[in-house]
C-alpha cells in the first residue's frame, strides 16, 4: 500500500505547462549582465589607467637617467633630466607637475658627471583612479602609488666640453 500512495501523489503533481510560462529572461538577462558587466568594465578602465602611469613612470625614470648622463654639465644634466620626464609623463596623458623626481648619485663630493659614477633617477607618481570625483578631496584617497627607478654609468671616457 505505501508503494500506490507515493504513486498517486506522483500523479497529482503536474509539470509546468511550457505554454503558460511567460517568462522574463531578457530582464533577468539585462539585470544579471549590469550586475556583472559594470564591474567588470570599470576593473578594465582602472587597470589601464595603472598600467599607462607604470609605463609612464618607468619611461620617464629611464630617458631621464640617459640624458643626464650623457650632459656636458650639471646644470644642462638637470633641465634636460627634467624635460625628458615632463616629455614621457606629457606622452602618457600624465600631469607633469604631480610628478617627484630625485636624481642620486655615487660620487656626491666630486659631482655626479665624474667618470664611472652612477646616476640614479627615482620618478614617483599618483595615479587617479577614474570616475573619482573630487568631492571631499578623495581623489587623494582614491589614487595608486607608482614609483620607478632606473640607474646609469656616467662613461669612462666623458670629459668635460
Amino acid at each position: 500500500m505505501p508503494h500506490g500512495r507515493l504513486w498517486t501523489r506522483a500523479r497529482l503533481t503536474r509539470a509546468p505547462d511550457p505554454q503558460k510560462d511567460g517568462g522574463s529572461a531578457s530582464l533577468e538577462f539585462i539585470t544579471a549582465g549590469l550586475i556583472l558587466l559594470v564591474p567588470l568594465v570599470y576593473l578594465v578602465v582602472a587597470m589601464s589607467a595603472i598600467q599607462g602611469g607604470s609605463l609612464a613612470v618607468e619611461g620617464a625614470a629611464r630617458q631621464a637617467a640617459r640624458v643626464y648622463v650623457q650632459s656636458p654639465d650639471e646644470a644642462t644634466a638637470a633641465a634636460r633630466a627634467e624635460r625628458a620626464v615632463y616629455f614621457a609623463l606629457a606622452d602618457y596623458g600624465f600631469t607633469p607637475g604631480a610628478a617627484q623626481v630625485d636624481i642620486d648619485c655615487t660620487a656626491p663630493t666630486t659631482g655626479c658627471l665624474t667618470r664611472q659614477s652612477a646616476v640614479t633617477v627615482r620618478v614617483r607618481l599618483s595615479v587617479v583612479l577614474p570616475l573619482v570625483p573630487d568631492v571631499l578631496s578623495l581623489q587623494g584617497a582614491a589614487s595608486v602609488p607608482l614609483q620607478a627607478t632606473a640607474t646609469q654609468i656616467v662613461s669612462r671616457f666623458w670629459a668635460t666640453q
